[in-house]
């Protein structure tokens, strides 16, 4: 199990490299394990969670994987006052 030192220094790493080589995330990550010898699935293990939402964001952009439905404030308030005067 990775320490959080470990995943904290990858993702750097990773977006650095993704910055620097003007490439995406995944493609960072496939890059760095082909130069290292390192496996996917341990580059997996050292995905912080803040790089795991920036490719997700990524992936959404290109349409690898649906967008999350996102509803204004506006919309959410309105449907959680119902729910306010119930709890009440």
């Amino acid at each position: 199990m990775p320490t959080r030192d470990e995943i904290k220094q990858f993702s750097v790493m990773i977006e650095e490299m993704a910055d620097k080589q003007k490439v995406g995330l995944m493609d960072a990550i496939c890059h760095h394990c082909k130069e290292t010898g390192l496996e996917v699935e341990v580059a997996a293990t050292l995905i912080s969670p803040h790089l795991k939402a920036r490719i997700k964001e990524e992936a959404e952009s290109i349409n690898l994987i649906k967008k999350a439905s996102k509803l204004p404030l506006w919309l959410m308030v309105q449907a959680l006052r119902p729910l306010h005067f119930i709890m009440l």
